[in-house]
């Protein structure tokens, strides 16, 4: 009989992945807290939330139980014309916790569609409003999503080479690295003051796919004051800094500015399915209530505001608002710390990065890139050792769910002293 593996290479196409160096697939058949189990009977450490999407755990029995209670009551409707309660209720309870006043909620589908709203909703605003507005900003090495919008405003690289004649043209200011804030926030301002700008898009204090590049909040907060400044829209990208990840609930927390739009994504359900939203200030809602109906917003998903989605989501936010939960954050961030501490100095090593439960790695290499050579000895060395990392080029990172255990962020730990160990053998 054939395995999950050997029929997968027949008809499946991976995403991020190069079908011809890495035809075969590692054939999962369940997955419980931070582990995952493959088809042979072995069990890997989830160390990166599965593309950083879980929050809570795998198969998590109060998540599961409150979507089957779902399925059995309203599996999915319209939601143009037609509401639910599951869909209102988690709006009133995102409302009450995200920063910065929001007072709407848009549903889609996942983070790229997420930001696409955002994109449309910044861009229609100044159109709506009569104000000839028509550009964005961004940051260098940013990545938003793989649709044609969030493409557009991501940093130019190998995620967006094949199609880069096709993007909408953007203007991007430089990352604000350790040393080089000035000339970032420099470069802002001049973009703001001779640009006709509708909206600046940020993922705040932390780029993802960038290689878990970060920046302080002090940064982000003169970001927006300039934005504020020169009557600018901000959207915060929280996609991945959302629901914890930075240590607050929110990355904007971190500071005193506010946004005026949020999109989120993946721990939105506590990595249960896909589900995407955009929220708005009243602002940014009353430019489209207009009984001149070419104002209204020209978007939608079929799958707008599954109700199935939206109950995972509830059941994922009392998970999240828990005491328990937050102490939890708190313990991964401490042990994150006290190892980043530890192997600062390693000669191997040329930078580690920490913001809350995020935990980067970037180890030395002649050329940084994404396709690294470095990363697949890393990816392989981590496999070897039944844990899941998946670097970003040259750089490892740790992103677990919350309910890892002291002991199980140790054994990751020890692994990586290990990797150390052996790439120093390879020199």
């Amino acid at each position: 009989m054939s395995t999950i593996k050997e029929r997968d290479s027949k008809v499946i196409w991976h995403p991020y992945t190069s079908m011809k160096a890495w035809p075969e697939a590692i054939g999962i058949v369940r997955g419980e807290g931070i582990y995952l189990f493959d088809e042979e009977g072995n069990r890997y450490i989830d160390a990166i939330s599965s593309w950083w999407v879980n929050l809570h755990g795998h198969s998590h029995p109060y998540i599961a139980k409150k979507v089957s209670e779902q399925l059995n009551t309203l599996e999915h409707c319209i939601f143009a014309g037609f509401t639910h309660g599951p869909a209102v209720l988690l709006a009133e309870r995102l409302l009450n916790i995200l920063p910065g006043g929001m007072k709407k909620i848009f549903y889609s589908d996942n983070g790229s569609t997420a930001v696409e709203v955002a994109i449309k909703m910044a861009l229609q605003y100044w159109g709506n409003k009569g104000i000839k507005k028509r550009k964005l900003i961004a940051l260098e090495n940013a990545y938003h999503g793989d649709t044609f919008g969030a493409m557009s405003v991501s940093g130019r690289s190998i995620f967006t080479e094949a199609f880069t004649e096709y993007l909408f043209e953007v203007e991007f200011i430089p990352f604000p690295c350790k040393g080089k804030e000035a000339e970032s926030v420099t470069a802002l301002e001049t973009a703001l003051k001779n640009s006709d700008v509708a909206a600046l898009i940020v993922e705040p204090l932390v780029q993802g796919a960038a290689g878990m590049q970060m920046y302080s909040p002090a940064v982000l907060e003169q970001f927006f004051l300039l934005c504020k400044q020169y009557n600018t829209l901000i959207i915060a990208d929280e996609v991945m800094t959302g629901f914890g990840r930075t240590g607050t609930l929110f990355a904007c927390e971190h500071i005193s500015t506010s946004p005026d739009i949020i999109c989120l994504s993946k721990g939105l359900t506590g990595g249960t399915m896909p589900m995407g939203a955009t929220a708005t200030t009243q602002d940014i809602f009353d430019a489209f209530y207009d009984d001149d109906k070419m104002k209204m917003l020209y978007h939608g998903h079929s799958f707008t505001a599954n109700p199935v989605a939206c109950a995972a989501s509830l059941a994922s936010l009392d998970l999240l608002l828990q005491d328990s939960c937050t102490e939890s954050r708190e313990r991964i961030a401490s042990a994150h710390a006290v190892f980043a501490g530890e192997i600062r100095n390693d000669n191997m090593i040329s930078e580690v990065r920490q913001t809350g439960t995020v935990l980067a790695i970037e180890l030395k290499a002649g050329t940084a890139s994404y396709h690294q050579s470095l990363r697949d000895t890393a990816y392989n060395f981590f496999i070897s050792k039944k844990i899941i990392i998946r670097p970003l080029g040259n750089i490892i990172y740790i992103l677990p769910p919350y309910c890892i255990a002291t002991d199980e962020l140790n054994t990751i730990y020890d692994a990586i002293r290990q990797l150390l160990v052996h790439l120093r053998s390879l020199k």
